[in-house]
């Protein structure tokens, strides 16, 4: 589905929404007791948007990403990605959906420690069932974009938190999905690292148009995206 238009008149582009969620609610069981996590929120994310989301712990802000990328379930409400809504998708179709559509970014790398760099990034590849000697120019591509060219034969264990972070970014890419969504993604690196990947990201973003959906605890990493959505007791705030 495209997610921009033209204005006829204007001939101006208009970003359409390549996430829109509606009445979206999250509750747990705990014993007798019903906890609210996320409660009916409404949000849109636009195509190509770098947005980081905020709040305090417990203020349901990795709950919710966890739903945009089908991870978890919702109580209630809807979710589209790109025009689809995923409570209409099987489980085949939500997990090509993710594979496909959604690249994810963890506060911890998720890399396979035996498998080298090269590995590790063409994983997703290899998982939706392509041939991964079908993707050397892209792999070239996007090790050229993360900087770790030079490492390509590497393992995890033979580099540095920011270059594992770094891989790790490369292997969202490397299935070109239309969406980037990171929890927490430089909250086990030292600032300067960090920032380095930050800027990354913002490269990201501009050069390959990715929509990128980041859960941050940093302000100043917060504002690398365009866009600040703050929540509180499982409620977006009015900005």
């Amino acid at each position: 589905m495209n997610s921009s238009k033209y204005n006829n008149e204007s001939g101006v582009l208009i970003m359409e929404n390549v996430i829109e969620i509606k009445k979206l609610s999250k509750s747990y069981e705990m014993g007798d007791t019903e906890v609210k996590v996320l409660d009916e929120i409404y949000l849109t994310v636009k195509k190509g948007e770098f947005s980081s989301i905020m709040g305090p712990s417990g203020s349901g802000k990795s709950t919710l990403l966890y739903l945009i990328g089908g991870l978890d379930k919702p109580t209630s409400g809807t979710i589209e990605i790109d025009g689809e809504e995923l409570s209409s998708m099987d489980d085949k179709q939500e997990s090509i959906m993710r594979r496909r559509k959604v690249g994810f970014i963890f506060q911890f790398y998720n890399l396979i420690p035996n498998l080298n760099v090269e590995e590790n990034i063409l994983l997703p590849i290899l998982l939706d069932g392509k041939k991964m000697k079908n993707h050397k120019n892209e792999l070239d591509e996007i090790l050229d974009i993360v900087g770790l060219t030079e490492r390509r034969r590497h393992t995890p264990r033979e580099l540095s938190g920011g270059q594992q972070q770094r891989v790790a970014i490369a292997r969202a890419l490397i299935n070109d999905p239309e969406i980037i969504l990171a929890d927490e993604p430089i909250g086990n690196l030292d600032s300067k690292t960090g920032t380095g990947i930050m800027e990354l990201f913002a490269k990201i973003n501009k050069q390959k148009g990715k929509t990128i959906l980041q859960v941050t605890h940093s302000k100043e990493a917060a504002e690398y995206g365009q866009r600040i959505i703050n929540i509180k007791d499982g409620r977006v705030l009015l900005s």
